[in-house]
């Protein structure tokens, strides 16, 4: 009698993913990222609360007379605050109302304006006509049966791993529009793998949802080290995508307050002028021609050149430099006509780079990675001091 093969038990993610796309129907999947993922960490910083509360409640130990509505009480612990109508109990026992969508969007606010960190970075898009309440209500009882354990430590694993998956999937769903905030993962694990942010502050000028400081951190805590021993810094110009960053990282336990938003973006409004850092992580955009080349001719940073116009490559390759300690390292992707182009003198700040021993090694990545472009691509590693004990001093 012929064996018959077990069905592989689907991933949480994966089924998950499956149930909230059919209850997504005919809205568009770049507005419906923002229904599900804010959802997802609505529920992930209302569990963080709750498990609190309870500790505060029972007030045993260090917590005895303790107030469970002092909102210091939660600060201390580095948990959101979460204001009564906004917990994910209460929004779960609305979720058959057709009101549901204002229940929601008001929850998001009250919980901005009790978190000063995330003013302006929840969506508030519940309410709006073309989001069917029967189905944001069966979101919500979607996202309610994700099974987590007691501790805030699990919950922030499988939500923060669900958020993660779910970028990939919307990402997916947009085709070029979702390469603009997403980087494969893959990609992302060879950079941190190479680079070993360990320790130190890593740096990201165009960091997209933030993956990859959720993968620096994932590295340190791999290899037994203290994620307190990195602090992130990051910048982004798009409003939208900042947002998700500052969700995936919070939804993490990972301090984003060093991750700011401007629409000018790196070159023409450095949110981090002064910073000098241990590691530099990226994935700017792919030959960016509108980057305002023309009014930043004699910018300080362009110590190798001044960066063509018309091509911004080898302005990010200087601003990282530029934002290295001494000691510093760099790894990021670019277009793999960065290797060869010598238009309007790329050639010789490629040369002043190699000649200053500033480049360490090049990967080139095989076709049809990133979602937002054919553009074969390549990775770069630059180290400010190869005598830094973690690179060969080659001569």
């Amino acid at each position: 009698m012929a064996k018959t093969k077990k069905k592989k038990q689907e991933s949480i993610e994966k089924q998950l993913w499956k149930s909230a796309d059919k209850l997504r129907k005919n809205i568009d999947a770049a507005e419906y990222k923002h229904v599900v993922l804010g959802l997802i960490f609505l529920r992930y910083i209302s569990d963080a609360f709750e498990k609190l509360y309870d500790k505060l409640i029972k007030g045993e130990g260090d917590y005895s007379g303790a107030d469970p509505e002092d909102k210091d009480e939660y600060k201390a612990e580095n948990v959101f605050f979460v204001p009564e109508k906004s917990r994910w109990s209460y929004l779960k026992s609305k979720a058959k109302l057709p009101e549901i969508g204002k229940f929601v969007d008001d929850a998001m606010d009250a919980i901005e304006k009790d978190n000063s960190s995330l003013r302006n970075v929840l969506p508030k898009v519940y309410a709006r006509g073309n989001l069917d309440p029967a189905n944001l209500g069966g979101l919500i009882d979607l996202i309610s049966n994700v099974a987590i354990d007691k501790t805030k430590k699990r919950s922030a694993d499988v939500l923060g791993h669900v958020f993660e998956y779910f970028l990939g999937e919307f990402a997916l769903k947009e085709g070029k529009k979702g390469g603009q905030f997403y980087t494969p993962r893959s990609v992302v694990e060879l950079l941190v793998e190479m680079l070993e942010p360990n320790k130190g502050r890593v740096f990201d000028p165009c960091c997209g949802s933030g993956g990859m400081f959720v993968q620096s951190e994932k590295f340190v805590a791999n290899h037994q080290g203290k994620v307190n021993d990195i602090s992130i810094y990051g910048q982004e110009s798009n409003q939208t995508t900042w947002r998700l960053a500052k969700m995936n990282l919070s939804i993490r336990g990972i301090d984003s307050s060093q991750v700011t938003w401007n629409n000018e973006g790196s070159f023409l409004n450095d949110g981090h002028k002064d910073l000098k850092v241990d590691y530099v992580i990226a994935n700017p955009p792919f030959n960016d021609s509108d980057w305002s080349g023309d009014l930043l001719k004699n910018d300080g940073r362009w110590k190798y050149g001044i960066p063509p116009s018309g091509n911004a490559n080898y302005a990010w390759i200087q601003h990282f430099i530029y934002h290295l300690k001494p000691t510093g390292t760099a790894g990021f992707v670019l277009a793999k006509g960065s290797l060869t182009s010598k238009t309007s003198g790329e050639g010789d700040i490629r040369k002043k780079l190699i000649e200053d021993r500033l480049i360490d090694s090049i990967v080139n990545l095989p076709p049809k990675l990133f979602l937002n472009t054919q553009i074969p691509a390549c990775l770069w590693f630059v180290s400010r001091n190869k005598a830094n004990g973690k690179f060969r001093n080659r001569k």
